[in-house]
């Protein structure tokens, strides 16, 4: 039988380990016997949370987006003043918070934002993920503009 409380620690164990393997042996290289050797623990445990390595894959980079959402967040919570620069430099600065630029999560993302062309789950977590970023810019960005000109400024478009 279990012990009480394990889950939520062998679930952060095994996301940790996937982004190991990652960072070691690339995407296609991190098999659920090379990640289960770097969490310590059998191949069956990665079936037993994660119903196999698509569903820790997916946990993985669900964990990076909430990193990521709450790297952003709190910058935005410390804010002494509430200017479209000030919160623009927080949505940028929390995309390049600590959690998300390690060596080991710069090249999970970069297999995840590969992945995401070919795995419908993955490609649905990456247009979450974009949505969000441009909806967090054109929201700022509509403070000091018209509202198809802060979209085309979210996106990166030209006018």
């Amino acid at each position: 039988m279990p012990k009480v409380g394990m889950e939520p620690i062998r679930r952060r164990q095994l996301i940790l380990a996937t982004m190991q393997a990652i960072d070691e042996a690339g995407l296609a290289d991190a098999t659920v016997a090379r990640i289960a050797r770097h969490a310590g623990v059998s191949a069956g445990i990665i079936s037993h949370y994660f119903g196999g390595k698509d569903g820790l894959m997916e946990a993985t980079m669900r964990q990076i987006l909430t990193d990521l959402r709450s790297a952003v967040s709190e910058r935005r919570a410390n804010l002494a003043n509430d200017d479209v620069r000030s919160h623009l430099h927080a949505v940028i600065d929390g995309n390049f918070d600590r959690s998300q630029v390690s060596q080991t999560v710069s090249k999970t993302w970069l297999a995840f934002w590969a992945s995401s062309m070919h795995r419908i789950p993955l490609e649905r977590l990456q247009r979450v993920n974009d949505r969000r970023l441009v909806s967090n810019l054109s929201a700022r960005f509509r403070r000091a503009m018209p509202r198809d000109e802060a979209r085309d400024a979210a996106t990166g478009s030209p006018h």
